[in-house]
């Protein structure tokens, strides 16, 4: 099951109490105070892993409690600290506060980790007290209370190429045949529910990762289909792989449907329909007539489009499309390294 929202409650543990205690030995009948401080709480902890790809684990796990602090002793024993509460979420999660909707934190890389929800101090005991004046103080701080709160998380996929197209277009039939991904692929609209990831391979040992998006249809940026669930996850993608179905059995005029699927992206988001696209017609084994793919073939070439006819049944055309892409995630791979390179040498003047 892909789940890609999902509403959490944190809670740090409390802080262990002081404890109020004086030293009882033989001898020694007014012994000075020696209780210890309390522990502190544990913290709740979010971790990005890569390893991830779906909030799943946390529709059935939406509470996290950390441990509180053990309470101190006397003979001047602190008290254990509680334990810490590791959530793992997929890179890509965004943690947002649920009440204002405010965005804490942007979770895109392995390993990243944030505290969401601190543990209470625990309290001092009596021998913290203790001053000139007054050398037997009757009293010790209890523990604070932990901090906590509602979280929603939001994954917003991270995949180099996102497949896009209207539905029954191919991408899940594509999808298939160039990685390990096996989506359900059947002859009807909204086969697929979920977005799919897949690693592709180009060149001599080379990859990126696909992610094949469902529910595109006009409307979609108002709710319509599924698109407007899942038309985050290409926010994050540098390239977008636009498939369009020009066999005999397509319902949609080509150019309609490429601009159909543009126009529901620049309504999303401005900046989805600028991303560079790479167009491929689809279902070239189920053609006899080759006016849809010249119509879409001489339309790409005035928007200076780069455009491929593929089969991905017969595998015709599908390696020429993926050295595309390929080359082209590299290209944005660079830029951001080069970008990421000139960031840190900004913060080290």
């Amino acid at each position: 099951m892909f789940i890609d929202r999902i509403k959490i409650f944190v809670q740090g543990g409390n802080g262990g109490n002081g404890c109020v205690s004086f030293r009882r030995e033989k001898y020694v009948p007014r012994g000075g105070p020696n209780g210890g401080n309390g522990g502190h709480g544990g913290d709740v902890v979010i971790m990005a892993s890569s390893e991830l790809y779906t909030l799943i684990d946390q529709k059935y796990h939406q509470h996290y409690l950390a441990k509180r602090g053990v309470h101190g002793k006397g003979k001047d024993m602190r008290g254990r600290n509680g334990e810490d509460v590791l959530v793992k979420v997929p890179a890509g999660t965004m943690v947002y506060d649920f009440e204002t909707n405010d965005l804490i934190a942007d979770l895109t890389k392995d390993g990243e980790q944030l505290i969401v929800a601190h543990g209470g101090r625990g309290g001092r005991g009596n021998a913290a007290f203790a001053t000139s004046v007054n050398r037997a103080p009757q009293n010790a701080q209890p523990g604070e209370k932990g901090e906590s709160q509602w979280l929603l998380l939001e994954l917003k996929l991270l995949a180099d190429v996102g497949v896009i197209g209207l539905p029954n277009a191919g991408k899940s039939t594509l999808l298939s045949s160039v990685s390990a991904a096996r989506p359900k692929i059947a002859d009807y609209p909204f086969t697929t529910l979920n977005p799919n990831l897949g690693v592709a391979s180009y060149g001599k040992d080379k990859s990126f990762i696909m992610a094949d998006i469902p529910g595109l249809i006009e409307g979609a940026h108002e709710g319509k289909g599924l698109g407007f669930q899942f038309l985050r996850h290409v926010e994050r993608t540098s390239v977008l792989l636009h498939l369009v179905d020009i066999s005999d059995g397509a319902t949609v005029p080509p150019v309609e449907a490429f601009e159909t699927i543009n126009r529901e992206l620049s309504l999303y988001n401005t900046d989805l329909s600028e991303k560079f696209q790479v167009v491929a017609g689809t279902k070239t084994d189920a053609m006899t007539s080759d006016d849809r793919l010249r119509e879409l073939s001489t339309y790409c070439k005035r928007k200076r489009l780069k455009f491929f006819p593929i089969s991905a049944a017969t595998g015709a055309g599908v390696k020429e499309v993926m050295n595309c892409l390929g080359k082209a995630v590299e290209k944005n791979r660079q830029k951001a390294e080069k970008a990421e390179g000139n960031s840190e040498q900004i913060k080290d003047l």
